[in-house]
């Protein structure tokens, strides 16, 4: 199989596509015909080096985690499954080195759902790690019918889902964005405000009585200004901000989830829920894509596209 290699940490540029042996299946796992491959900040984070003290990654790297794409064979225990199948999946295993952006990933029943009627490809390839994060954020702090929530950062990957998620529970959502994004947001649902110095009195003129939670995907300072508006301040998550729980707040690591998946995937064929695709490249262009994640002014996702 062809797949995006690096043999060492680096930048974008020690990425190569190149041949690779295809992957062994294990009992547990099926063995996915790659469609497409969701790009996330924490991609080019571990090829960079970042998640070394937290994480075993081995080389050669395959980097990934999102895939969605067709079930070619079946490991001898894994009956959630068959060949065929459609399916999508947020690809992390216990160790870092087989990942998605390739043209086959053996994959773990449990990081695997069926792939929503409702997206196409590249729609379901950006679903999994930045959904499952915005779902799990918002379970962290509990949002439900009726409440106010505020996230930071919502016309982005992860934000732009949580606001989706948010207004399919009832809950009246309030996005920070900058102003180019407003109208999309308002379009996803939620009160759009702009970022920066004042923020906090900007969200009051909306919601004079503050705020029932708090979902931070950007980090920069937000969980004291989400804590100035929160009615109880141990209601913020943040997926960004290493202090946020010496602050009494959550921090999230999104964690592989077939439930999750499966009700992400129940909301986007009940037309509650979409994925805002803002780039689709080649696999092989992975460097490209990496480069464009870490300017951070995507509206939305990224995506890989298999030939």
């Amino acid at each position: 199989m062809k797949a995006v290699i690096a043999h060492s940490y680096g930048d974008p540029d020690t990425l190569t596509w190149t041949d690779q042996p295809d992957p062994k299946v294990g009992p547990d796992s099926v063995l996915v015909r790659v469609k497409a491959a969701g790009v996330n900040p924490v991609d080019w984070k571990v090829l960079a080096g970042y998640l070394d003290p937290m994480m075993d990654v081995h080389f050669p790297l395959i980097p990934g985690w999102d895939v969605a794409g067709v079930v070619e064979a079946v490991g001898q225990d894994a009956t959630e499954f068959d060949v065929g199948d459609e399916v999508v999946g947020y690809v992390r295993k216990d160790e870092v080195q087989h990942g998605t952006f390739a043209e086959l990933v053996a994959a773990p029943v449990r990081t695997l759902a069926r792939k929503p009627a409702a997206l196409d490809w590249q729609q379901a390839a950006g679903l999994p790690l930045a959904g499952l994060t915005a779902l799990q954020s918002l379970d962290r702090v509990g949002l439900a019918k009726g409440e106010t929530v505020l996230v930071h950062a919502a016309a982005g990957g992860v934000g732009s889902f949580a606001v989706q998620i948010a207004v399919a529970r009832g809950a009246r959502v309030i996005g920070t964005a900058s102003e180019r994004n407003h109208d999309f947001l308002r379009s996803l649902g939620a009160e759009p405000v702009t970022y920066g110095d004042g923020l906090a009195d900007r969200v009051r003129e909306v919601a004079p009585d503050g705020v029932d939670a708090a979902v931070d995907f950007v980090g920069n300072g937000v969980i004291d200004v989400s804590q100035e508006l929160l009615r109880d301040t141990s209601r913020v998550a943040s997926i960004a901000d290493s202090e946020v729980k010496q602050k009494g707040g959550h921090m999230v690591w999104v964690r592989p989830d077939h439930a999750g998946l499966t009700a992400l995937g129940d909301l986007a064929d009940a037309g509650k829920l979409t994925v805002h695709v803002d780039t689709v490249l080649p696999l092989s262009e992975a460097a490209e894509a990496f480069r464009r994640s870490q300017e951070g002014r995507t509206r939305g996702k990224i995506v890989l596209e298999a030939s």
